[in-house]
């Protein structure tokens, strides 16, 4: 394992802090039962645990309020297992039939299925707008998109395949000023990246933990503006007013149908404050520090190609590629066997964006760094992918 370069941070953030680890297994070892269901000691270590990372959460997606004096309806930020959930809770519970979305081109296919579904199954209608050669979006094609019947705008705040970051201050304008709620899927940037949801006009960001938040799989959540409503779309057991025969409709239970993952959560908090310990924006730009190395070097490769932009403003520290002469699935492998550095190939659940860039058909290898690489990593890389490509060239 100390031996391995790995750079499939866009897939999952690996290693995380060792806080994550300790915090997960301490705290479950000693408060594992169910938060809020008895008013027993461990249960309301349990809830406070997991009331303190609401709060965290909330008002990391929200410093608006904090500047204001204000503070954010914490119980409007929801626990789910990873971003897929929170946009499929998101999109069904806010496009019916005869509804129309907006959506891009951009998106993965937590997005791209949950509206086909809803297109395919319940009779709406969905727009994906087509951003620049470069990969980014033109507020404008958005607001033409938006008719008389859309109930909703999804957009991919940073692309897991090119890594270009939307502009989601104009995006969220043009929603606010046509009136339709924005969603934002923020599974690449959340921890990575600042979010105001306040100053950009989301209604409903989506974020999963085990990426730029470093906390384990199976975490993640939705966070929901204190203007903004949203159809439940999941029942069961809350823990609360048993007696009631149909599902709670206030926050967070809501969307919080039976018991959560404790030991998961209690590692998301600890992840966030090991971000807030050493700040999001220095962790960002040790990133693309290392995306720009990567970057120089892989441009100067005779049969390497980058997909979409090289442009490193509006940008998190992901990059693909295609290699001449080799199908992307045989680089992922030579880069692990022979090389002992991991990447991510195929068209990493986001096939329209793979078809706009024109490697559709079978994808390309993507790099992408966290905050534990070093220069000596991206070295390695591109010594390794510069060995490769001369083998067919």
């Amino acid at each position: 394992m100390q031996n391995i370069i790995y750079l499939d941070n866009a897939a999952t953030s690996f290693p995380k802090p060792e806080i994550v680890h300790a915090t997960s297994s301490t705290f479950y070892s000693n408060n594992g039962v169910n938060p809020g269901r008895t008013g027993c000691d461990l249960a309301v270590n349990a809830e406070r645990m997991i009331i303190g990372t609401r709060k965290g959460l909330s008002a990391f997606f929200n410093p608006s309020f904090e500047r204001a004096g204000r503070e954010k309806d914490y119980r409007r930020l929801v626990f789910t297992l990873n971003a897929t959930m929170s946009l499929n809770l998101i999109i069904n519970g806010k496009v019916g039939p005869g509804d129309h979305v907006v959506t891009t081109v951009l998106e993965h296919n937590s997005v791209i299925r949950p509206v086909n579904h809803r297109v395919r199954d319940v009779g709406a209608e969905a727009t994906f707008v087509q951003p620049d050669a470069e990969g980014y979006l033109d507020p404008e094609a958005i607001r033409k998109a938006i008719r008389k019947n859309t109930t909703l705008v999804v957009v991919n705040h940073g692309s897991n395949v090119t890594g270009v970051v939307q502009d989601l201050d104009a995006i969220g304008r043009v929603c606010r000023e046509e009136g339709v709620p924005l969603a934002v899927d923020a599974a690449q940037t959340a921890g990575v990246i600042p979010i105001d949801m306040v100053r950009s006009h989301i209604s409903f960001l989506s974020f999963t933990g085990h990426k730029g938040l470093l906390a384990p799989s199976g975490t993640g959540g939705i966070c929901i503006a204190d203007d903004a409503e949203i159809r439940g779309t999941i029942y069961g057991g809350t823990g609360v007013r048993s007696a009631v025969p149909y599902h709670l409709e206030e926050y967070p239970y809501r969307f919080e149908a039976g018991t959560l993952n404790l030991a998961g959560i209690a590692g998301l908090s600890a992840g966030l404050d090991w971000i807030e310990s050493r700040g999001i924006e220095n962790i960002h730009r040790h990133e693309m520090e290392l995306l720009a190395q990567l970057q120089a070097g892989l441009l100067e490769i005779p049969g390497v190609r980058i997909i979409g932009t090289t442009r490193l403003e509006n940008r998190v520290a992901t990059v693909s590629i295609v290699v001449a002469n080799y199908d992307p699935e045989d680089v992922g492998v030579i880069l692990d066997a022979e090389f002992n550095i991991q990447t991510r190939t195929g068209l990493h659940c986001a096939p329209l964006i793979h078809e706009h860039h024109g490697t559709g058909e079978r994808g390309a290898v993507r790099f992408s760094a966290g905050p534990f690489n070093t220069r000596e990593h991206i070295e390695a890389a591109i010594r390794a992918v510069a060995a490769i490509a001369r083998d067919r060239n």
